[in-house]
């Protein structure tokens, strides 16, 4: 499978911010995901980190000057400008974005920008009061009226000593955004609505029927059609993870809780991935105290949760326009046999069928192993991948599908 950035040039932009140290580590992650990276420092920026630095990590020379020595008929701020399809400015200064705000081409990065048909993204670290000023607020809105991306900072301690807003973004984040900027827009005008997680079967205050998922393959579903340009919902259980940037956040703790939250939403969806692993029963009665250890066993009755996906299957052709239903399977033996059963039972379109009794594959690892089968009779195995990767192949295979309609 082809790195998620393969073919694509990215131009760093670093300019003088104490935060300069970070983008080491993304131009590592750029290039493991498949990016050729060049990078341009302005004066200020090599106070902070070494142009060496950059020059090791990229095996590529680390640009600054207006005009190249030794080879006057090249124009960096053209021939760079030229070969990208992306320029990442990190960290953005308040002098840089008032630079690019206004126009001026008095240093290479900001000529490189003004001569530049690429994606640029944008973002800013800086002292909390110099962020919040009225005169770096309107450069941002003039950076965002060009067309530009700008990240929301984080907030917290900066290394002034002051606490707020102006912290480099986490790179998580940017590198969602850089994807995104240069991923094909095949989704845009849909709306995709994403389960994950886990749910939480309560049977008194303090304990819980659950399940080993960790949301990972849901997450994943969420943030790339993200990038594909939908509109995206996400209903999720308890767990650990950052939601991925732009899609809306539904928190939910019980299976009854899912099902109320993605019934409501059914109306709205062009797309359904049930990714979530439901407790398929839960306890009859809930403990209004704790349960004491009495030393004497104990029973606990069970009564069916609602099946979700099945329940979507039911009423999906109801609609002028049924929406595409992908559910997901986690299977220990037959899982093709089993797999094709649910897919014809629940009236789906797709099933992503992943065996549990593998150490690599399925709940709380970062790998998967995927059967993809749909309803036309195709079979599709995925090697073991990342379950990023996972999902953009099976996204991949839903939109090759649409367009041979």
């Amino acid at each position: 499978m082809a790195p998620v950035l393969e073919n694509k040039n990215i131009l760093c932009g670093i300019t003088g911010s104490i935060a300069a140290y970070k983008v080491c580590d993304w131009v590592r992650s750029l290039q493991r995901d498949g990016a050729e990276v060049r990078v341009v420092m302005t004066k200020s920026a090599r106070k902070f980190v070494t142009p060496l630095t950059f020059a090791a990590l990229t095996g590529n020379t680390v640009h600054g000057a207006m005009f190249a020595v030794g080879d006057e008929e090249q124009i960096p701020h053209i021939s760079l400008a030229r070969s990208s399809d992306l320029i990442l400015i990190a960290p953005a200064t308040a002098q840089t974005i008032a630079r690019l705000a206004h126009g001026l081409a008095d240093d290479l990065l900001a000529a490189i920008v003004l001569a530049s048909e690429a994606k640029i993204i944008v973002c800013p670290a800086m002292n909390s009061r110099m962020f919040l000023h009225a005169a770096t607020q309107e450069n941002i809105r003039k950076l965002q009226e060009y067309g530009y991306l700008v990240l929301e900072p984080e907030s917290g301690m900066m290394a002034c000593g002051e606490e707020g807003p102006g912290r480099l973004p986490e790179w998580h984040q940017v590198r969602d955004a850089v994807i995104a900027a240069l991923t094909p827009k095949d989704l845009a005008g849909k709306t995709v609505l994403v389960t994950a997680g886990p749910t939480e079967e309560p049977f008194d205050p303090v304990r819980f029927l659950g399940n080993r998922s960790s949301g990972k393959m849901g997450y994943a579903m969420a943030a790339a059609a993200r990038q594909l340009g939908a509109r995206v919902i996400l209903v999720s259980g308890p767990t650990g993870l950052v939601p991925p940037a732009g899609v809306e956040l539904i928190k939910i703790r019980t299976a009854a809780e899912m099902y109320r939250e993605v019934m409501s939403r059914f109306d709205v969806a062009d797309i359904i991935v049930k990714a979530a692993a439901v407790s398929d029963f839960r306890p009859a009665e809930l403990s209004a105290g704790k349960i004491k250890k009495t030393g004497q066993d104990i029973s606990l009755p069970l009564t069916a949760n609602q099946d979700i996906l099945q329940k979507l299957g039911e009423i999906k052709d109801q609609r002028p326009k049924p929406p595409l239903l992908i559910g997901f399977a986690a299977e220990s033996d037959n899982l093709v046999e089993y797999g094709r059963e649910k897919l014809r039972k629940k009236n789906l379109d797709y099933i992503a069928i992943n065996d549990i009794t593998a150490a690599d594959s399925g709940f709380a690892v970062d790998t998967n192993r995927v059967i993809l089968l749909d309803r036309q009779g195709g079979q599709t195995e995925f090697p073991l991948l990342s379950k990023e990767e996972t999902a953009r192949e099976i996204w991949n295979r839903v939109v090759s599908a649409d367009r041979s309609k």
